[in-house]
């Protein structure tokens, strides 16, 4: 019996086709949005009462662009121990004789230039002594390319890596010890330079971008070895102080945010063990951007800069 062989019909199945670039990138963006409206909106447990009684190192404290001598007061309001520190000897003894009649319950200060390498052990030394120890440490001092340098001149990257980062560095592991038997935290007050590149900042957006990697890692690193140690970074925008304001004036189109309000958000972020402080909440989603969407990214960045006044 001959049986006759018919070759079968042999059926592919395909994939589903993915989902096409602006699909992906429509839903990406949309649940980046509800993430943010979600972090917005969540209450985080903040409860004043914590402060009173904390001791707390903070940098930056008076004078500069940043939002130090708001800190002060905010914690003094709440009944913190501070030690405060700044370049400025003058500048400070005002914020401390504000903070006194504001309530806290002691308040020293110790000028110092983080600029030099030797400053760090004094400041960290000096709190250990007057405070007995530290509950908080926030990192929130500054600097720009002092006058005679150039902007982009290897002495000018070494002066900036110094002060916005290996003081940071040097800070913290003196401080590390007292902060792990008080269970206590660290808050450092960034910028979004070190979360999204922005053209002619470049010695200075290394230095911050070095800086959240290394808070990063050192996260990664206390959570490893059981040291109850938060570690709050902060990413402020622009905010109001009249030198910040006036040393961007014709370049930054960005409106600039109330200082107490920044401020308050670092304090909260700090006090309630939080990874990470967006102000204003809108700086989350330009970092979202940055890996979602790097040209909208780029467009978005350039609506803030002037490039003429930049160039000129």
């Amino acid at each position: 019996m001959l049986i006759k062989w018919r070759p079968t019909k042999q059926v592919w199945l395909r994939p589903a086709p993915p989902r096409s670039g602006p699909q992906a990138m429509k839903v990406l963006l949309l649940t980046g949005l509800g993430a943010l409206f979600s972090a917005y909106f969540w209450d985080d447990n903040f409860e004043p009462a914590r402060l009173q009684g904390a001791r707390v190192l903070l940098t930056g404290a008076a004078g500069g662009a940043g939002v130090g001598e708001e800190l002060a007061y905010h914690y003094a309001r709440l009944g913190s121990h501070l030690v405060l520190t700044a370049q400025a000897e003058a500048l400070l003894q005002k914020v401390v004789g504000n903070c006194r009649k504001l309530g806290a319950p002691n308040v020293f200060y110790i000028a110092a230039d983080m600029a030099s390498p030797e400053a760090p052990e004094r400041v960290v030394q000096f709190a250990l002594d007057k405070l007995g120890g530290l509950d908080y440490l926030v990192l929130n001092h500054l600097g720009g390319v002092p006058a005679g340098m150039r902007a982009r001149s290897a002495q000018a990257t070494r002066w900036l890596v110094q002060v916005n980062f290996l003081s940071y560095v040097q800070l913290t592991k003196l401080a590390l010890p007292s902060l792990t038997d008080s269970k206590g935290s660290l808050v450092v007050v960034s910028t979004l330079l070190g979360r999204v590149p922005v053209s002619f900042s470049t010695p200075y957006s290394a230095a911050k971008f070095a800086l959240d990697s290394f808070f990063s890692s050192l996260r990664r690193e206390l959570d490893v070895q059981d040291v109850n140690v938060a570690i709050t970074m902060c990413v402020l925008g622009l905010w109001d102080p009249a030198s910040t304001v006036e040393g961007v004036r014709g370049v930054m189109r960005a409106k600039a945010s109330p200082g107490p309000k920044a401020a308050l958000a670092v304090i909260r972020g700090g006090a309630t063990r939080a990874s990470c402080v967006f102000y204003p909440w809108r700086l989350h989603l330009l970092c979202l951007l940055r890996g979602w969407l790097p040209h909208p990214r780029a467009w978005f960045i350039r609506q803030d800069l002037n490039i003429s006044a930049v160039a000129a």
